[in-house]
C-alpha cells in the first residue's frame, strides 16, 4: 500500500510540473485536449459563470465575471503548489524516510509538514530527516519550490503587459467610433476630407493589434478570461 502512495506521489509532482511548465513555458506547443490547467479552467469557469448569471442582476454580472480572470490564475498557482507538497509528502511517506519531530512521532501530517516547509524553503528545522535519500528529496524540494516561484514571478508581469497593450487600442477606440463603439459612428466621424486616410491608418494599427492579440492569446490562453475594464468596451 505504501508503495502505491508513493507512485501516486511521484506521477501527481510530475504531472504538475509538466502542466505548469506547458502553461508557463511553452504554451504555444500545447495540443493535448486533457489537462490539469484545461480541467481547471473548464469546470471553475462553468460553475463561476452560471452562479453568477443565476443570482446576479445583468448589471453586476460583468462585475463579478471580471473577478474570475485574476482569480483563477491565483486558484491555479495555488492547486499546483498543493499538489506538489502532497506528492512530495507520499513520497516522503512512503519511502520510510525517518525524521527527526518534536513529538519523536512521525505521522503522515509530520512528512505532509516537512514537505509544505521545504517547497516554500521557509527552513525552520523542527522536522527534519535523518537518512541520506530523505535529505536528498528535501534539497530537490526545496530547489523546486525555489524555481517554481521564480517562474511565477516572471510569468505574471508578462501576463499583466499582455493585457495592458491589449486594452490600450480599446480605450483609444472612443475617440474613433463611440461608446461602445460601431461601425456607422466611426464612419460619421470619418466624413471629412481626410476621412479616408485617417481610416487606413487605424485600420492598419488595428491589423497589428488584432496580430498581437492572436499571438498573445495563444501563448497565455488565459488572457481570455480577463475582462476590458469598462462595461461597454470588450476586446472581442
Amino acid at each position: 500500500m505504501t508503495i502505491l502512495l508513493g507512485v501516486l506521489g511521484a506521477i501527481l509532482i510530475l504531472i504538475v510540473l509538466g502542466d505548469a511548465f506547458e502553461t508557463i513555458v511553452l504554451p504555444r506547443r500545447v495540443t493535448r485536449p486533457i489537462s490539469l490547467a484545461r480541467l481547471f479552467y473548464q469546470s471553475t469557469w462553468l460553475v463561476w459563470s452560471t452562479t453568477v448569471r443565476s443570482i446576479f442582476s445583468k448589471k453586476r454580472q460583468e462585475t463579478f465575471l471580471s473577478w474570475y480572470g485574476p482569480l483563477s490564475l491565483l486558484l491555479l498557482l495555488l492547486l499546483w503548489a498543493t499538489c506538489l507538497i502532497m506528492g512530495f509528502g507520499l513520497v516522503h511517506w512512503a519511502s520510510g524516510s525517518i525524521i527527526k519531530t518534536p513529538e519523536g512521532t512521525s505521522s503522515f501530517g509530520a512528512y505532509l509538514y516537512l514537505s509544505g516547509t521545504t517547497f516554500f524553503t521557509l527552513g525552520l528545522g523542527d522536522v527534519i530527516p535523518v537518512k541520506a535519500f530523505g535529505r536528498g528529496l528535501v534539497a530537490l524540494e526545496a530547489g523546486m519550490g525555489f524555481g517554481f516561484l521564480a517562474l511565477v514571478i516572471g510569468y505574471l508581469p508578462v501576463l499583466n503587459q499582455s493585457f495592458s497593450r491589449r486594452e490600450v487600442n480599446i480605450s483609444l477606440l472612443d475617440a474613433r467610433a463611440g461608446s461602445p463603439p460601431t461601425a456607422g459612428e466611426m464612419l460619421r466621424r470619418h466624413c471629412h476630407d481626410r476621412g479616408m486616410e485617417d481610416l487606413q491608418q487605424l485600420f492598419h494599427e488595428w491589423e497589428r493589434w488584432s496580430a498581437d492579440l492572436l499571438e498573445s492569446h495563444l501563448s497565455y490562453p488565459v488572457l481570455a478570461y480577463f475582462r476590458s475594464h469598462h462595461d461597454n468596451q470588450s476586446w472581442l
